[in-house]
């Protein structure tokens, strides 16, 4: 098994040399502007490892791996644009630095390529891989969907918040691990035990993040500190204190997100306060721990080698303890 930063290097230069540079350059400079932003681009190195976890050389799944990682940015497209978000990794969106007519079109033409990168393998893997990204595809607007629904709701439940992010988040990593089995050609089984294992895992990640808007250092994490509560999202942490909190409690915090001061540092340190004082932070914790070991579980079931089980739980234990 190679390393991590292995993996990464060799998607970075994979990526590079897929630069479409033709006309008209104002469809294809966003792509390459957005791809070009970073991230951890956690998805497509788990479909290399994937691969590489059941005996088959990952550069093989450098196509479908770029696929994902495509995939992935065109929901930030347009998900940044549903939003108005004036940044992505502390620069400016598509939508902002080109226009919204050039994010909706890049977005979509995002969509069409990672399915192209599906045309590099053979027929049966084509269509089985092909088949696997439209299920995700639409799951993952589905998963939007709610989360929309939800901004005007009061009545959130829990399971109904497990269910989006499973759907918006989780349902592409689990894929992406999927993937690197369907090009390795292992058991129908093990395909499905990776899924389970990468979706479960995506789960404690969303909640992770969730967690780290809210506490996470703000020299770390990338993201402004606070952002989900100065939106007034109804996140794990925000359900969960509803949940524990008594009747004046939650008036209080409801209240707090209904307001929209000019100054959310007051707003931001009230409600992590609820969110400590309620159980409710200890609850998510408890919950990223429970969602890890449940991905855990999948490993014994996989016919893979103990050393091979030992680098997914190695991979997914850095993941939880991890600060961005």
């Amino acid at each position: 098994m190679h390393s991590i930063a292995a993996y990464q290097e060799q998607f970075l230069n994979y990526l590079e040399s897929q630069k479409i540079l033709k006309e008209p350059i104002n469809l294809y400079q966003p792509i390459t502007y957005i791809l070009g932003l970073g991230g951890k681009r956690m998805r497509p190195i788990l479909t290399l490892m994937a691969t590489e976890v059941f005996d088959v050389d990952y550069k093989k799944a450098l196509p479908a791996a770029t696929a994902v990682e495509v995939f992935h940015n065109f929901s930030l497209v347009h998900d940044d644009i549903m939003d108005d978000a004036p940044l992505r990794r502390g620069k400016e969106t598509v939508h902002e630095k080109w226009n919204l007519n050039t994010g909706i079109l890049s977005g979509d033409a995002m969509l069409i390529l990672a399915y192209q990168y599906f045309e590099s393998y053979e027929p049966t893997i084509f269509r089985a891989l092909a088949k696997l990204f439209s299920k995700t595809a639409l799951e993952v607007c589905e998963g939007q969907q709610y989360d929309v629904d939800f901004e005007t709701r009061d009545d959130v439940s829990i399971p109904e918040y497990l269910k989006m992010i499973e759907f918006k988040t989780a349902v592409l990593v689990g894929a992406a691990m999927k993937m690197g089995a369907i090009i390795a050609e292992t058991s129908e089984e093990n395909a499905n035990l990776i899924y389970d294992f990468g979706l479960n895992l995506g789960i404690a990640f969303q909640l992770q993040d969730d967690y780290l808007d809210c506490f996470g250092n703000p020299e770390t994490f990338g993201k402004q500190v606070g952002g989900d509560i100065i939106e007034n999202k109804k996140t794990y942490l925000y359900l969960k204190a509803m949940e524990f909190a008594k009747a004046e409690e939650r008036e209080q915090l409801l209240h707090l997100y209904s307001i929209q001061p000019n100054d959310n540092t007051e707003k931001i340190e009230s409600v992590k306060e609820f969110f400590n004082q309620t159980g409710a932070s200890k609850a998510t914790q408890k919950a990223i721990e429970e969602y890890t070991m449940k991905a855990f579980e999948t490993l014994t079931k996989m016919q893979i080698g103990e050393e091979k089980k030992m680098v997914l739980r190695a991979f997914g234990e850095k993941l939880m303890k991890r600060e961005v």
